[in-house]
């Protein structure tokens, strides 16, 4: 076995450690006796010297408190008062410092009790200044020179108190050094004990290294298996990862950075340039523009943009990111989504809602078409009936009558019927002006659309104040109205109905009928009544249009009234929820948003 072969054995490794192992042991038994005596007297040499620096830097702290206060007069600078706070606390912390470490020595502790009554009285002088305005010379100039001047003695005196314990420190630094020296003569046997410590530490170091080794080789296992995984997701997501340098501005792709513009990987240095290559043209000065603030301002929003593949197949990419730091490098980090299909779905989604808004317009225009046009041929029948009943009544066999009383009531629910036809067609009606209305006024217009109605069931409406809020105002009148009639209209025979309605403010939290809907604030107003009431089953059917309970011969109405209730509540972005109990009466629960 040859010398380089030796050297790069293990022999000559564990031979090596072995003869440490010795050397070690040796020194460690010469220095063994001193080391605890040469510790106390370095730290009481240490200890020393930091009251020193603390007294003095104590000192600078009560200088820079004297600068700012001169400041404070000569500028009136309100914002001075800030940074004299700072300096007090900074004089505390000192002064608490130096109380720390001086505590075993009675005579400091003597100085130090003086030391922070004139620090006291200095903040005494501080605060009768800061008190004091500088403005537009309402002090007179002798005034002026006394606040300048003022807090010079206390000064000399805390000077004069730092110094005393400087000296006293400068005294015991002489003394401890001595000691220090004479433990220095010792310190092979301090030497010898680092040594034994060291080799012990030598020996984990070896065990340590020995596992960190196999711990490291698990490691990179590992992370080149999550190296895949993550090229595995980017392929799979369809997107991919860059990296940008501030410091260096310095690139770097991943893989399927690459494959995106339709590269293999590594196909060319990850530079801005040879990118900005496929940028689509229209697209090209606002991409530039970001780039430059990404860079300058370390800014990455998301923004989508178009990209020509290396194939000229055009793609929509998303892109954003954030800064790290790592190892003081400030290191941009972002993603490359492709999005095109999503884009394209998105397109023809906006396209389908542009049909449906088309077919939707479309609907509503020959709803109210129609309904228009079918009030002029009722007109007509309306106007024969009159004349018939006005003159050829009695000429008509009893049977004849009853057919055109029959025809009469008939063209009176199709006129009802096209009226509220045309109320639903305008609720549903896309040009809807929101504004800042009272909507107590709006129920008194709703009471006297129903006056006649009232006054014949004599009916009673008990109602709290309302509040001001954005809406339709002739949506919210119709929806209060046509409430107010339905519940007269569904009154019990022979007892006045009464109609109570309150108001209260609920969040999603409170209220267990709106809490899994939205977070938005709500005014929750209450429509109760005393009368005939339905089937709770029915709570949601009742707001389907042309949805009736009862007989058109027992109750008049359409059935049109409740839908458009919902269709106004909806187009307030709240809610409508009916409860009912027969002979107990309904409750319309309405839920009007603070805030559209």
């Amino acid at each position: 076995m040859n010398i380089l072969s030796f050297y790069r054995s293990p022999i000559f490794l564990r031979i090596v450690f072995v003869l440490s192992i010795a050397i070690i042991f040796f020194i460690a038994a010469v220095t063994y006796k001193q080391i605890n005596a040469l510790t106390n007297s370095s730290n009481q040499v240490l200890n020393t010297y930091n009251v020193a620096v603390e007294l003095e830097k104590m000192y600078t702290y009560i200088n820079d408190l004297e600068t700012a206060k001169r400041d404070y007069i000569a500028s009136n600078d309100q914002t001075i008062k800030f940074a004299i706070k700072i300096h007090q606390k900074e004089i505390e912390k000192a002064l608490l410092k130096v109380e720390k470490i001086t505590k075993g020595n009675k005579t400091q502790r003597e100085y130090l009790k003086i030391l922070r009554s004139l620090i006291k009285h200095k903040y005494y002088i501080v605060n009768s200044i800061l008190a004091k305005d500088y403005s537009n010379g309402i002090l007179g100039s002798t005034e002026l020179n006394n606040d300048f001047l003022s807090g010079k003695k206390v000064m000399y005196d805390i000077r004069k108190v730092i110094n005393k314990m400087i000296t006293i420190e400068e005294s015991l630094l002489n003394k401890r050094n001595s000691i220090y020296k004479d433990n220095q003569k010792t310190t092979p046997l301090y030497i010898y004990l680092t040594l034994l410590i060291t080799l012990v530490l030598l020996v984990l170091s070896y065990v340590k290294m020995s596992k960190d080794l196999n711990n490291i080789k698990s490691y990179n296992n590992e992370l080149l298996v999550s190296n895949e995984s993550s090229n595995l997701s980017e392929i799979v997501g369809n997107y991919g990862t860059w990296q940008l340098n501030l410091d260096t501005n310095k690139y770097t792709f991943s893989d399927n950075e690459y494959r995106l513009l339709g590269y293999e990987p590594k196909a060319f240095k990850a530079n801005l340039d040879d990118f900005m290559k496929h940028i689509h043209p229209d697209d090209y000065e606002m991409v530039k523009e970001v780039t430059l603030k990404m860079i300058y301002q370390e800014v990455l929003p998301s923004f989508t943009y178009r990209i020509y593949k290396t194939n000229g197949e055009l793609r929509h990419f998303r892109a954003s990111g954030r800064v790290v730091t790592k190892s003081e490098e400030r290191i941009l980090i972002g993603t490359t989504t492709d999005v095109t299909e999503v884009i394209i779905a998105n397109q023809e989604i906006e396209e389908r809602n542009r049909i449906l808004e088309s077919n939707n317009k479309e609907l509503q225009a020959f709803n109210y078409v129609a309904s228009h046009d079918l009030q002029e041929p009722l007109r007509k029948i309306e106007t024969f009936i009159s004349r018939l009943i006005d003159k050829d009544l009695d000429n008509l066999s009893e049977s004849g009558q009853q057919y055109l009383s029959r025809i009469n009531a008939a063209a009176g629910r199709m006129r009802i019927l096209i009226d509220d036809l045309l109320q639903f067609s305008r609720t549903t009606r896309a040009e809807q002006v929101f504004m800042k209305t009272d909507l107590n006024e709006l129920l008194e217009n709703a009471k006297q659309e129903q006056a006649q109605l009232i006054e014949e069931k004599k009916a009673i409406i008990n109602n709290e104040t309302l509040p001001e809020l954005e809406v339709v105002p002739f949506q919210i009148q119709q929806l209060f109205s046509n409430l107010i009639n339905n519940s007269i209209k569904y009154s019990k025979e022979n007892i006045p109905p009464v109609i109570n309605i309150s108001i209260t403010e609920v969040d999603t939290e409170s209220d267990e009928k709106i809490n899994s809907i939205t977070n938005t604030k709500f005014y929750k107003i209450i429509f109760s009544d005393n009368g005939i009431g339905f089937e709770q089953e029915y709570a949601d059917k009742i707001f389907t249009l042309f949805t009736r309970l009862h007989n058109k011969d027992e109750y008049a109405g359409t059935g049109i009234g409740l839908a458009i209730c919902k269709k106004i509540i909806e187009n307030h972005k709240g809610y409508i929820f009916a409860n009912s109990e027969i002979d107990r009466g309904s409750t319309f629960t309405i839920y009007l948003p603070k805030e559209i």
